[in-house]
């Protein structure tokens, strides 16, 4: 039986699924500190489209990378081209079913969409969705282990 190479693909996607949401979170943070600029600006919607464009987002690279990281040696290029553009458009598609729940007008959410579109976040977004899928080949198809102590070693045995 020939040795696996890396992590299992569940626990990999778990990983980089933790990892997304926190680089997500750190990278919009950030850019909306460097720009001063809110991320998203939606007058009478409040937080609900950004988290909705979060989750959506969040499901949609735990999508692509199931689906990717069942082939046996997945790409690391392809695997971070796809992750990056599920994640920019997970995001959109979040913004649009945040807004229509929150209930405010179309004009609304017309500008919401194009304004982040056509903003760094959205570059952001997409940034932290290509090193996302890049990390979770990189679980599944290296041999790290997790760090050990000098005493850890199996040398008295």
């Amino acid at each position: 039986m020939p040795e696996r190479e890396g992590m299992l693909p569940a626990t990999a996607i778990v990983f980089a699924l933790v990892g997304y949401f926190a680089l997500l979170v750190c990278g919009l943070g950030v850019t909306s500190l460097v720009t001063d600029r809110n991320v998203l600006v939606a007058p009478g919607a409040g937080v609900i489209p950004g988290v909705v464009g979060a989750t959506v987002s969040v499901a949609a690279v735990a999508l692509v990378l199931a689906l990717l990281l069942r082939v046996p040696r997945p790409s690391y290029g392809g695997a971070a081209l796809l992750t990056a553009l599920m994640a920019f458009l997970g995001y959109v598609v979040g913004l649009v079913i945040g807004v229509v729940i929150a209930g405010v007008d179309a004009g609304i959410l017309a500008a919401l969409t194009g304004s982040f579109v056509l903003s760094w976040f959205a570059v952001v977004v997409a940034a932290v969705g290509a090193v996302t899928g890049w990390v979770a080949v990189a679980l599944v198809r290296t041999r790290a282990e997790r760090p050990r102590w000098p005493w850890e070693n199996d040398e008295d045995e």
